[in-house]
């Protein structure tokens, strides 16, 4: 379904206009009763991942560095945080 709409009117319902395109219908907005701007959903691509971004940073020395507990905050917790087996 096309929806064709005055730009003063279209100023007064901009967000339900968005939702419209949003939703799969064509928005046309006009000046003078001839179209000037088509309201289209915007296509978002995922982030591409790109192999080796971080190898400038080399190896990590300690894999485990984050699973080891906190002694600072076993002792502000005032007990060990992850209790021995």
């Amino acid at each position: 379904m096309t929806i064709q709409m005055n730009i003063a009117e279209a100023k007064a319902k901009l967000s339900e206009l968005i939702a419209r395109a949003e939703a799969g219908e064509e928005v046309i907005i006009a000046r003078d009763g001839k179209a000037v701007v088509t309201l289209t959903l915007r296509e978002t691509k995922p982030p591409q991942r790109v192999p080796g971004r971080y190898a400038h940073l080399g190896k990590m020395l300690d894999p485990y560095l984050f699973l080891r507990p906190d002694p600072q905050l076993e002792d502000d917790a005032d007990g060990p945080i992850y209790p021995e087996q």
